[in-house]
Parts: structure tokens; sequence; C-alpha cells
């Protein structure tokens, strides 16, 4: 009863006290003209006035040297000046005076709201910040959406486009009126796509930044990540250990265990390629009942079955995770552990062949992701919250079909 009494009053002090601090001072004789800054502004007699309760400026200056209030705005004249939040936090101190609380109890409780809104301020305002950049984003996208439309177009359709765009520089030349008359001028360029497959090739090669010193079985897996996820933006974002394709190659070769977090993850790999390469496949949350990356997180914290698990299958698998940030974080976490045991024992270490982390989330994944980063461990990964489970499968998908197709390239030693 107490705690919500208090919490009342620190929330809403005006349940406590008249509030004047809205009065128009701006007109009022009585205070200086130096100190009409603005209508809310008061001088410390006005405060105290507002307040009531028997609050003195004595006492207001006392809560300032203790630093129970902070230290006011001043005047040109060096008046103290206080707003609309001093007027509350004068209240709230007032309010618990008449409760019984001291002022050396009444300091720590006043300092936690107030840290309490400052936090919620500041996240008010990221969230305002966020949402601003993210319309900049929306619009970069509607821009860069277009000039794919017009880049990544097949030779058939590049014809019709100069041909559409000699007549729109014909009419604005004509008319000045060149949105209103190439209107219909489009038409003709989309109808073209409907008579002829999309060229996704070329498309990327003319979309992609230059790759050219990049190994081409690199360039193979961001080509194929970019179709996957229609965004070309994407490949600026993967990241490859120095050691990644060389050690896919290897334990492929050698037909390891390919291990899932989730079944849907272990359905979008490609089976008759791995069957072809010896590989056997593992899920470590063998729920088929999963639907979600929520309902992963919970199951793998519930049942330690899971953790368990996952460290009987470490060594010399490629795991492949796209769904769980908290999966990939256990791994990380038991690859130091046993990094730290190895050296101390002298002994070998228990690591994958490789770790395509890619899972989803806005705060643990990018944090899982920058861990996977730090360790020793062939990785294939990305920067931030980009991921996935088809995005993983993609990697892997290409990686296996790299070595059947091109079991000879060394291109990845250069």
């Amino acid at each position: 009863m107490m705690r919500s009494l208090i919490n009342s009053t620190l929330n809403d002090p005006s349940n406590n006290f008249s509030n004047n601090s809205s009065r128009d001072f701006s007109h009022d004789s009585s205070v200086p003209s130096t100190l009409v800054v603005a209508r809310t502004m008061l001088t410390i007699k006005e405060l105290t006035q507002t307040v009531g309760c028997g609050v003195t400026p004595r006492m207001v200056r006392h809560y300032h040297q203790i630093g129970l209030l902070p230290q006011p705005a001043r005047s040109n004249s060096n008046y103290r000046l206080y707003s609309e939040a001093d007027v509350q936090s004068l209240q709230r101190i007032m309010a618990l005076k008449q409760q019984g609380f001291q002022l050396s109890h009444i300091k720590p409780m006043v300092a936690a709201l107030s840290q309490t809104k400052r936090a919620d301020h500041l996240t008010e305002q990221l969230q305002q910040q966020y949402q601003t950049v993210l319309q900049q984003l929306v619009k970069l996208r509607h821009t860069a959406t277009a000039l794919e439309g017009v880049i990544g177009r097949d030779p058939v359709c590049q014809s019709l486009q100069a041909e559409a765009l000699a007549k729109s520089r014909q009419l604005a030349a004509e008319t000045q009126t060149l949105h209103s008359s190439t209107d219909g001028l489009w038409h003709p360029l989309d109808a073209a796509t409907y008579d002829h497959p999309e060229d996704f090739q070329s498309a990327i090669q003319r979309l992609l930044p230059d790759l050219s010193q990049r190994p081409e079985i690199e360039v193979d897996v961001l080509s194929h990540l970019v179709l996957a996820s229609g965004d070309v933006s994407l490949a600026a974002f993967v990241r490859f250990s120095a050691d990644a394709i060389k050690a896919a190659r290897e334990s492929l070769s050698a037909g390891c265990t390919v291990v899932s977090d989730l079944p849907v993850i272990t359905t979008a790999l490609e089976q008759t390629r791995l069957v072809h390469l010896g590989c056997e496949q593992a899920t470590l949350i063998d729920d088929p009942h999963i639907a979600n990356v929520a309902e992963a997180e919970r199951t793998f914290w519930q049942d330690a079955s899971w953790q368990q698990k996952l460290g009987d299958l470490i060594d010399g698998n490629i795991w492949v995770i796209g769904y769980s940030p908290s999966v990939l974080m256990k791994l990380c976490e038991m690859l130091e552990s046993e990094m730290l045991e190895s050296e101390m024992l002298e002994r070998p270490v228990r690591r994958p062949a490789l770790v395509i982390g890619l899972p989803i989330g806005f705060s643990h994944a990018p944090a899982a992701k920058q861990r996977l980063m730090q360790l020793k461990v062939p990785y294939v990964t990305t920067e931030g919250a980009l991921g996935g489970g088809l995005l993983a499968a993609v990697v892997l998908n290409r990686l296996a079909a790299s070595l059947i197709e091109k079991p000879d390239c060394h291109c990845y030693l250069g």
C-alpha cells in the first residue's frame, strides 16, 4: 500500500497540491522585466507560492545545496528562474515530506525517478531518430529499386528501354511536359518481360559492386544471397573468414555432418548434393512443432537437453544456424570454454569445421555474430540483424554445389 502511495506521489504530485504554474507573469508588474523570459518561468518566491504547503525560499535554497533539487537557470540579473518541471519536482519533495519521509530518504527516491524519466526520454528520442532514418532508407530503397529496374534489365528489355528513352527526350523537347507525356512509354518495357525468361546472371553482374578481387566461390555465394533476398546491398554486409571456403570444401569432401538449428533449415538444404558428397544431416532442436524463432528461443532455454546435444555435436561438423541467436551464442560460449580447456590440458581443440551463423533478431543476433567473428573458427556470417533460415541454407547449398561443379577450383587459395 505504501509503495503504491509513493509511486502515485512521485508520478503525479499534482494529486497532492494545486498547480498554478501556468499563470502568465509576462504582464505582472511585480516581476522585474529582466525576469520575464517565458510564460512558465518563475522566481523563487513565485515557486514557493505556487507549491504552497509551507515551503519557503530558504528551504528551496537548502534543497539546491544538498542536491535534492537541481540548480536552476539564471536570468541576466542572476535571479533564479524555475520551470514547470521544477514546480513538479518540488511538489514531489513536499508530498513525500508530508508522508513522513526524511530528506535523506527522499533524495534517492527522486533521483531514481529522474533517471527513469531520462532513460524514457532518451529511448523516445532514439525511436524518433530511428523512424527518421527509416523514412530516409525507404526513400533511398524506392530510388534504388527504380534504378535496379533499369540497370538490371536484360538485353531484350534494354533495346526497348533505349527506344523509350529516345522518345521521351523527343517529347520533352517538343512539349516540355515530360512527366505527363511519358506515362505510357514504360508500358512496352513491362510488356517485354512477359515473353522471355529473366537473365539473372547479367542483372547481378551489372548491379553488384566490383568483386573481382574476391574468390570466385565467394562471389557465387554472394550472388545467390542477393537473388534469394532481393537486396543487392546485402553483399556489403556478408563476412567470410579467411579460411571459410577452404574449410567448407575440405569438410564436405570428407563427408562431414551438417547440423541445422531447426527442422525448417534442414528441409531447405539440398539433400541430393549432400548425399552425393556422403554428408549426413542432423537437427539440433528436432521438434517439428516449432514454427518460429520465438518458440525456438524458448524451447532452447527451457530444455537443457538441447544445450547438451549442442555440445555433443560441436566437433568437426558444419553448423547452419539461421534462426535462433541463442544457439549461436551458446555455441560461441562453448567454443571459448573448449579453447581455454584445451590450452590448459594441452589437448586438441574440439571445434566445428565451419559455422554459417545467420540467426535473426535485432539485439542478440548481432551480438552473437560479433562474438563468432572474434573466435578462431571458420565462419560465414553477416553484420547486424540481416540473416534468416533461407539465407543460411543458400550459403551451404552453394558451397556444396561449387564443390561438385568445380572440384579442382583453388581460387580461394590466392
